[in-house]
């Protein structure tokens, strides 16, 4: 470049692998960053700088985005991040599957509907409304950036009470719609469906539809765990491209798998479907790095896998950390009444194949998300480990893809998605949103058994130009925005 000796900001990162989260090769360089943002990108950058770290041995990329999070709550608490931090995650996407903090309950509901209680308890449904939501938000200071969708099953409660086994009613299906374009009016970014759990499975695909057109209408996203992930997941991708092509909106398919030996192989199925409607139509899909879900106690989730463990139970908390098949021996219980007799509850379920998995992951346009549960006692994995698992497990060890497929699935196709301005990539301008990692150790290090444990080789997490992760201790919170959309459908702080 030409004389940059006039340079001069808050930090200077040297001689770092740059990975700028199109997908292209990385490259050896600098990257200098002014009042958080990019500065410069280039070779041999020079000029006065607060900081200036050498890089050699170390990628740098953009901060990784987590499409799919349930981390609405905790995005309230000031220093609760840590496992997504640790993992180099910059942002997260809260309010999937149906479920969001806001709009409120009805305050006659006697008890959590589920898969509500993923969140919390009816106590944690405070926001009267969206714009609630986002205002707590802004005020809280959030460690990280939060992107928030409204949830379809939440809209379906505050019309229909606990009165869900059934269609909806076009009083409350307008009920619905009035509360969804409140919530987008707000600055939800999307609408997310979860179609496969009971409060929204008796949903018309009409009453979907109905919603879905006004989320297009605004130019925002549809997210959608589908109405089966199962052996009727082809069904069920039908169902949601259909949807997406009579309405003309964005659709993004939520951790797509194929769950239970009968729906082994089907993602060949399923991807050629996805990949034909991308032709013509504006369609993703995200995926996490393990071969086991994770959600409330469900006894058609616990009937189709091979192992289910128990991750919290309200009713039984010794029962954490067992598998199912234990306790019921333990109870002389069948494994359903015993299912029952924990709730309220979750599980881990083993039910998908490594084979799907890998097809899935190395699909081109999937992104990754962690699908992570922090209120469970015990979870998954995936909330403390997936963006290293891809990078390490997958990229490097097994050679899946390269490692600059694997971080453009983290950043920039994930800003891309969700039409995230200035986000995902290493561009003079953009805000600076990075993370540093040794390419060679980077790794997950939770397990099943021990399920909350820090990555490896994450060096450096930087949320606006702030050093907000090191040493495996968060450096400073309150770093985030709230990545609300505007009426221009632009996602801005």
């Amino acid at each position: 470049m030409e004389d940059d000796s006039h340079l001069a900001g808050d930090l200077l990162i040297r001689n770092a692998t740059l990975h700028g989260g199109d997908g292209a090769p990385p490259v050896q360089g600098d990257l200098a960053v002014c009042d958080g943002q990019i500065l410069a990108v280039g070779s041999g950058l020079q000029g006065r700088f607060g900081q200036i770290i050498d890089g050699t041995g170390l990628a740098l990329a953009p901060g990784f985005i987590d499409v799919h999070t349930h981390d609405d709550a905790i995005a309230l608490e000031q220093g609760a991040m840590l496992s997504k931090l640790s993992q180099g995650v910059t942002t997260v996407v809260t309010g999937n599957c149906g479920v969001s903090l806001a709009p409120e309950l009805p305050k006659d509901l006697s008890e959590q509907v589920p898969p509500l209680d993923l969140l919390g308890g009816l106590d944690a449904f405070s926001y009267p409304r969206f714009a609630d939501y986002i205002t707590a938000l802004r005020a809280a200071g959030p460690d990280m950036n939060v992107v928030p969708l409204v949830g379809h099953t939440v809209l379906r409660v505050r019309a229909m009470g606990a009165d869900l086994n059934r269609p909806a009613t076009s009083a409350e299906i307008a009920a619905m719609r009035s509360d969804l374009l409140d919530a987008l009016a707000a600055g939800a970014v999307g609408l997310s469906t979860g179609l496969a759990y009971p409060p929204a499975r008796f949903a018309t695909t009409e009453e979907i539809a109905t919603l879905v057109a006004d989320v297009a209408q605004a130019g925002r996203l549809w997210t959608t765990h589908m109405r089966d992930e199962r052996s009727g997941v082809v069904s069920a991708v039908a169902e949601t491209l259909d949807i997406a092509r009579r309405t003309g909106a964005r659709v993004l398919i939520s951790h797509h798998k194929c769950c239970g030996d009968a729906a082994f192989g089907l993602s060949r199925t399923t991807l050629e479907m996805i990949a034909e409607a991308r032709r013509t139509m504006d369609v993703d899909l995200d995926v996490y790095p393990y071969t086991a879900s994770s959600t409330v106690l469900n006894p058609v989730f616990a009937r189709d896998s091979h192992r289910v463990t128990v991750s919290w139970s309200d009713s039984h908390p010794e029962a954490v950390g067992r598998d199912l098949h234990e306790i019921a021996a333990d109870w002389g219980l069948s494994e359903a009444e015993t299912l029952d007799r924990l709730k309220p509850g979750g599980a881990i379920y083993h039910q998908m194949d490594e084979a799907d998995l890998r097809h899935i992951l190395a699909f081109g346009p999937s992104l990754i998300g962690s699908d992570g549960l922090p209120r469970d006692r015990r979870p998954h994995p995936r909330l403390w480990g997936s963006f290293p698992r891809v990078l390490g497990h997958y990229a490097r060890d097994e050679g899946l893809f390269p490692l600059e497929t694997a971080i453009a699935k983290m950043t920039g196709q994930t800003a891309d998605a969700l039409q995230l301005r200035n986000r995902g990539r290493l561009v003079p301008g953009y805000v600076a949103d990075l993370v540093m990692f040794d390419p060679k150790t980077v790794a997950d290090a939770a397990t099943y058994a021990d399920p909350i444990c820090l990555s490896l080789g994450i060096e450096r997490v930087w949320i606006g130009g702030q050093l907000a992760y090191a040493e495996g201790v968060a450096r400073c919170n309150g770093l985030g925005q709230t990545l609300a959309a505007t009426p221009s459908t632009e996602a801005v702080a």
